[in-house]
């Protein structure tokens, strides 16, 4: 089964706890803290392996998680870093984040890798957090949570020739004969339902050639298999038409053409400013030469003549598009500066909580906040007091006296509840 676009839900790994630990050796005097840090929980890593060719794989992966760093011990032992989860993903897949659409990598060559989801650093053990006006801390920190993100996978065959058409033109005809594909043939429309790939040697150069699904006019708008396949003509360098120059279907060989070209258009402008060919298919059949000497007056694109069933005239084919090929930059599909990046920007000065009052209830958001207070171990008083220390100095008491709260009222974060005092 071909997979071409699948979303998945990814939680990179926590973060391992610190511990709270102190020496008690008989001849070490004052003791002194002895808790070692927690381990950096496991990023989610999407890498290229040529081997794939559909993301069918991931069609029935809906959660992914990596595993969770070690927890620190005591002796100042610090707990192992988690192992990244590495998921493999085809040639030219691309990943998005599902909720804004920012494009977070587009992989394009054998081996590439991109972190999609960050682990969570590990909690701080009593050792580190020791400080000179606390040289003894009573605390320590929990890890911090993993990235969670949900993300859309798609797939964009890499191909150097794109062979497009309406249905029944030859296409998958023509592909069997220059390469080894096997691609179903038969005489109805819509006999392939998914892109086949093949690979052409023409005097000692390899390329390869996409043979992709028929498109029919409103195909950009959804009709049809085609809306299904027109991204993949995205990544080709150049687009070869395959017209039905015998027009026994009743149809005009140059409407055709322009109806694809519309299509291609509507989908994306750049399509159309790709080198391209017109392949005129079915020439042995014999209103062909008529229909192809009106087409030419209509038309200032290179054509070739072929009759795919006889295999004739492919070869004058391959080695004009060897010569394409060859002389075709590939195109970035996604340039650096679309695609997102983990830039921390240090002096850009942002309120880092909002407060929303609901009755007597202050419920308090922001990341920055919720990372504290999920990485905060309240065992003991003093950890309780460094967490209201920190949310003092972030300004969110003078903020909720602004909006008027009283003792007894409720301050709310996540979904945990404490009664304000002052």
């Amino acid at each position: 089964m071909f997979v071409d676009e699948v979303i998945v839900e990814l939680t990179a790994g926590r973060g391992g706890d610190g511990c709270m630990a102190f020496r008690r050796e008989k001849y070490v005097a004052m003791g002194g803290p002895f808790g070692g840090n927690g381990g950096k929980g496991g990023d989610i890593i999407f890498k290229v392996d040529e081997g794939l060719r559909t993301l069918i794989d991931l069609r029935y992966q809906k959660h992914i998680k990596a595993s969770s760093g070690e927890n620190g011990q005591g002796k100042n032992k610090n707990g192992k870093n988690a192992t990244d989860m590495i998921v493999k993903v085809p040639l030219g897949t691309t990943i998005k984040d599902n909720e804004t659409g920012a494009i977070i990598g587009d992989l394009t060559k054998n081996g590439e890798e991109v972190i999609v989801a960050y682990g969570g650093r590990g909690g701080r053990g009593n050792v580190t957090l020791a400080t000179r006006s606390n040289p003894c801390p009573s605390y320590c920190e929990y890890g911090e949570p993993g990235e969670n993100r949900k993300v859309k996978v798609e797939l964009r065959m890499l191909a150097d020739v794109g062979l497009v058409g309406l249905p029944s033109v030859g296409k998958s005809t023509i592909l069997s004969m220059v390469t080894n594909a096997n691609p179903k043939i038969a005489s109805y429309h819509f006999t392939t339902l998914s892109p086949n790939l093949g690979v052409v040697t023409s005097e000692d150069y390899s390329y390869t050639i996409a043979d992709l699904p028929g498109l029919i006019e409103g195909a950009s708008d959804g009709l049809g298999l085609g809306h299904k396949f027109l991204k993949h003509i995205e990544r080709t360098k150049i687009i070869a038409h395959i017209i039905d120059m015998s027009g026994i279907e009743g149809r005009n060989p140059y409407e055709d053409y322009l109806t694809i070209r519309k299509e291609l258009e509507n989908f994306s402008p750049k399509l159309i400013q790709k080198p391209e060919i017109i392949i005129a298919n079915k020439m042995d059949i014999e209103s062909s030469k008529k229909n192809l000497e009106e087409f030419e007056q209509k038309v200032k694109v290179p054509i070739y003549e072929v009759s795919a069933i006889q295999n004739k005239g492919l070869d004058e084919v391959l080695k004009a598009l060897k010569e394409l090929v060859k002389n075709t930059k590939d195109e970035v599909l996604f340039p650096e500066e679309v695609q997102e990046s983990h830039v921390l920007y240090k002096f850009k000065k942002e309120k880092p909580f909002t407060i929303i009052k609901e009755n007597n209830t202050y419920i308090i958001k922001g990341a920055t906040v919720e990372k504290l207070f999920q990485m905060t171990n309240f065992n003991t008083e003093e950890s309780f007091f460094r967490f209201s220390s920190k949310l003092r100095r972030m300004g969110i008491d003078d903020e909720l006296e602004k909006m008027g709260i009283e003792e007894g009222d409720i301050v709310k974060i996540l979904d945990y509840e404490f009664e304000y005092t002052k």
